[in-house]
């Protein structure tokens, strides 16, 4: 082990490290369904232009260890966490503070396979853990030395023509790999990589808006849209109530769940005030989730990665507002709303103009959501920024100074905001 390594590792189990200014980035990897099976944990230093801090060790070791000592399900979840590691984090023990069961190495295209990383990677996948082998554009002697000890192969698919890629999908198929395409960013690169067996896909096309022209927003989506939109801790019910009378189909829809027989009320619920009352706010919360996934024409799956993200939006953008301006609840809760409302032209396939003018949103919001200007604009770009860390750069200082916040303040509001979203369904595609 390297006297940095070994340095690091024992500052691990002696004391908590300080937070870095570092920026921690989640981006999902979804399967042929638009599951979510995964997350790929990415780190951005606030003064480098790397995506990872994978070129100095001690830095790495301080992103573990916080990632252990915060948790590391507050940021997965129930789900599996890609991480990056070089071959002088590898030679190291800091990986073994890593839940293996929860984590898959993902060995970056940099690391040689000399004869003691191969010996190294063999003692850990003997140990437990498991391996994927990032950025692959071809089957060379590198990837070949690496091909017994990997379980999944990332295959950047921006790099390599049609051909190739056809190739590498049927060499790596006859080998049992799984095979994950990274960097898919439109639906057409989606649609070609399911043509040709991709298991899993990494990338932001499931969140880029493929717009309708002249398709509406149904009066039913609008009340769960504003419903949505609006729901923060702070939401007065006599609120909640007056949004839910707006559409009748709704107020029936929340009498009929807390009158069914396997809801446990003794007597009959016969007001909207009571419904909410016995239902209570968290789960009125999760059933406002599954009314939207219903009335958007999604696919499930599809929406509720959408849903999940969007609530991470909205949450750090509240978080920001209040860590701002601690009084004005008003901005954190109008913050949370465009959070949310940003990404449902994705969902309903209806231009962000159109759902605008149909929701009466204010100049604010307006503003935030069609040309991400004014203070809510600016947290907006701030939270799109963190969540593609690796293709945006370093994240703007610019926007910190702005919003009076510091790398530290956003990092934990990050934290924050991830714990509290984390709603989606638990995979065990890549658990033992």
């Amino acid at each position: 082990m390297s006297n940095v390594a070994s340095a690091v590792s024992h500052d691990i189990t002696r004391q908590s490290l300080p937070i870095r200014d570092f920026f921690l980035g989640r981006q999902p990897i979804l399967n042929r369904d638009h599951q979510l099976v995964a997350y790929e944990l990415l780190f951005r230093d606030a003064d480098t232009e790397s995506a990872n801090i994978t070129g100095d060790i001690a830095a790495t070791a301080s992103v573990i260890a916080h990632a252990v000592q915060l948790g590391l399900a507050n940021v997965i979840g129930n789900h599996v966490g890609f991480i990056n590691v070089d071959a002088d984090l590898l030679s190291g023990d800091v990986v073994n503070f890593l839940p293996r069961q929860k984590v898959i190495l993902e060995i970056l295209e940099t690391v040689e396979p000399t004869e003691d990383l191969i010996a190294r990677v063999t003692e850990l996948a003997d140990a437990g853990f498991r391996f994927a082998l990032d950025d692959v554009v071809a089957c060379s002697d590198a990837v070949q030395k690496l091909l017994p000890l990997v379980e999944v192969i990332k295959v950047e698919i921006t790099s390599v023509n049609v051909e190739r890629l056809t190739e590498l999908v049927r060499r790596f198929k006859m080998s049992g790999k799984t095979l994950l395409a990274e960097k898919v960013e439109t639906q057409e690169q989606f649609a070609l990589c399911m043509e040709l067996g991709f298991d899993y896909f990494q990338g932001y096309y499931f969140a880029r808006p493929t717009v309708l022209t002249g398709k509406k927003l149904r009066p039913s989506q609008v009340a769960v849209m504003q419903l949505l939109a609006k729901f923060t801790g702070d939401m007065d019910d006599a609120e909640l109530e007056a949004i839910i009378r707006q559409d009748p189909s709704l107020a029936l829809s929340l009498l009929r769940i807390v009158n069914a027989p396997l809801s446990g009320v003794e007597r009959p619920i016969e007001t909207l005030t009571d419904a909410l009352s016995v239902f209570g706010r968290r789960q009125f919360y999760r059933w406002l989730q599954i009314l939207l996934c219903a009335e958007s024409g999604q696919s499930p799956a599809r929406a509720t990665v959408l849903l999940s993200l969007a609530s991470t939006r909205g949450k750090l953008m509240e978080l920001m507002a209040a860590k701002v301006d601690p009084e004005d609840h008003i901005v954190a809760g109008t913050a949370y709303t465009v959070g949310v409302l940003s990404l449902m032209d994705t969902l309903f396939a209806v231009p962000m103009e159109k759902l605008v003018e149909q929701l009466s949103l204010s100049g604010p919001v307006r503003d935030a959501l069609l040309s991400r200007i004014g203070r809510l604009g600016e947290m907006l770009k701030l939270t799109e920024c963190l969540e593609r860390v690796r293709e945006t750069g370093p994240v703007p200082t610019r926007l910190l100074e702005d919003l009076q916040l510091s790398a530290d303040d956003l990092y934990q509001l990050q934290l924050q905001s991830i714990e509290w979203s984390e709603h989606v369904n638990t995979s065990e595609e890549f658990e033992n």
